[in-house]
């Protein structure tokens, strides 16, 4: 059981995190440059991955950090692969 100013804590970051991601999402959206979207679609990896760690704490499991890492990696991935393919076109040299 967590102590009561970490449980309003939690609350108050987790709601922080889905405003964000809800403005992450308008972005995403709305553009308007193809760069907007792929740094909104970023930075929502990001949202989602500090959510996972939230949530984490409130329920006391190791599992959801290491989901949290894995979510973080694969949005890395997606988001160098994104970038590689609007810079030259494709993603892997031939």
């Amino acid at each position: 059981m967590n102590p009561p100013v970490l449980s309003w804590a939690l609350d108050l970051a987790s709601v922080a995190v889905a405003i964000a991601m809800a403005l992450c999402a308008w972005r995403l959206w709305r553009g308007p440059e193809t760069t907007d979207r792929i740094l909104a679609l970023d930075t929502l990896y990001m949202n989602v991955v500090a959510l996972v760690v939230l949530l984490g704490l409130r329920w006391n499991t190791a599992l959801l950090f290491e989901a949290a890492l894995l979510v973080a990696m694969l949005g890395f991935v997606g988001t160098v692969g994104l970038a590689r393919y609007l810079t030259r076109g494709d993603v892997v040299e031939k």
